[in-house]
């Protein structure tokens, strides 16, 4: 059995408003454009700024809530694979990369903290970290 990892995480800004469609099983799918920049002293000394845009699909119940948390200029934190997908159009075959998500955090400031969905969650809750043990689980 091959062991191998595949997984994006990105923290970025929304660059429009998310686009939700349900598709004819009755899934809700929405799509995100995210941005994520860096900076570095290029050649000349001075510090340039790159950004990079980033395709990020997202699902049934995580979807329904991307739709109504997310809009342009959320700051969000995404975790997913990647997923690189061929579709024709106009006869040519086109490929396209992106971020199959299973995880999403709103990072807008709000009165009642931050946002967090989770592909397999039920219920909104706010973000606690999968690694941190329990208190029963401590062990001293």
């Amino acid at each position: 059995m091959a062991r191998s990892v595949n997984r994006a995480t990105i923290l970025g800004n929304v660059g429009q408003d998310p686009e939700l469609r349900t598709i004819p099983s009755g899934i809700s799918v929405c799509r995100l454009r995210v941005a994520t920049s860096d900076s570095y002293k290029g050649k000349n000394g001075e510090w340039q700024e790159s950004t990079e845009w980033h395709s990020v699909v997202l699902w049934d119940s995580l979807a329904d809530r991307a739709q109504k948390a997310v809009k342009k200029g959320s700051k969000v934190y995404i975790e997913g694979k990647i997923q690189t997908r061929s579709y024709e159009k106009e006869g040519v075959v086109r490929y396209t990369t992106e971020i199959n998500a299973n995880r999403l955090i709103v990072l807008d400031p709000k009165a009642e903290g931050t946002h967090t969905a989770d592909a397999d969650e039920k219920e909104e809750s706010r973000y606690m970290p999968a690694d941190e043990p329990e208190e029963d689980d401590i062990p001293f």
